[in-house]
């Protein structure tokens, strides 16, 4: 069994919504004029109609639809997954199995990095992506380079957004201009892709919970904003420039 991760944003304690729940959502979002729909977790998938759900959203013909995981099952699912997806991003928090495995569990980094290349092999673009604090800032260029050595399209960090368990980490957090620093001084390779989404880019995301609650970040990410029910289209409208509601 895998541990909790600490910079995870997910509330673990919401229930999750029922498969008639799930597809009536992703009914909702393929009628939507959405750029793009990520499909995370937790862990995607375990979900057993993850390529239905996937499938139900980019048949709209409105959205490009990807897929955040640990890789802990990419191996197994990535022909199935070829052929509803747009991309996928493998989460990883160390370049080799003892900094990631520390964080996500004994066997994890293997199972991560098997999975991206099946992927690869299977023709899905994968981005590789990690979450930017003080604890990893350090690996940030060993990872750059994992992510070009083993194939990936890109590889994107995201700053930590104090919201769920990691706001018990508000020590290990990098301003955004710290974290722009750090980036600067990555050595890109040829043809790979790099990203770096700050918290003042993070602001008013939308997020829809494993309950069927949506919630939006507020304009500087810091916190959460609205959190009701996503009953139709309309509750996915910003109508507030905090984006509460």
């Amino acid at each position: 069994m895998q541990p909790a991760l600490p910079q995870c944003l997910d509330d673990t304690t919401v229930p999750e919504l029922s498969a008639m729940e799930r597809h009536r959502i992703a009914g909702v979002l393929a009628e939507v004029e959405l750029l793009g729909v990520d499909i995370s977790g937790g862990e995607p998938l375990l979900l057993r109609d993850l390529t239905t759900l996937a499938s139900t959203i980019r048949d709209g013909g409105r959205s490009v639809v990807s897929v955040t995981t640990n890789g802990w099952h990419l191996a197994r699912r990535a022909p199935e997954l070829a052929r509803c997806l747009d991309a996928i991003r493998i989460s990883l928090d160390g370049p080799d199995p003892a900094r990631h495995d520390a964080i996500r569990g004994a066997g994890s980094f293997a199972r991560a990095t098997d999975g991206i290349r099946a992927a690869v092999a299977e023709g899905i673009p994968v981005q590789i992506q990690t979450v930017l604090m003080h604890r990893t800032a350090e690996t940030l260029q060993d990872l750059v380079d994992l992510a070009h050595g083993i194939g990936a399209n890109g590889f994107t960090a995201l700053q930590m957004l104090p919201i769920g368990a990691s706001a018990a980490l508000s020590t290990e957090m990098l301003t955004d201009e710290q974290a722009r620093r750090v980036f600067a001084a990555l050595r890109v390779p040829p043809g790979l892709r790099v990203r770096l989404r700050t918290r003042d880019a993070a602001g008013n995301f939308t997020v829809i919970r494993a309950d069927g609650r949506v919630w939006r970040n507020t304009i500087s990410a810091l916190s959460i904003g609205g959190l009701h029910p996503l009953r139709g289209a309309t509750d996915l409208i910003l109508t507030s420039r905090d984006g509460t509601a």
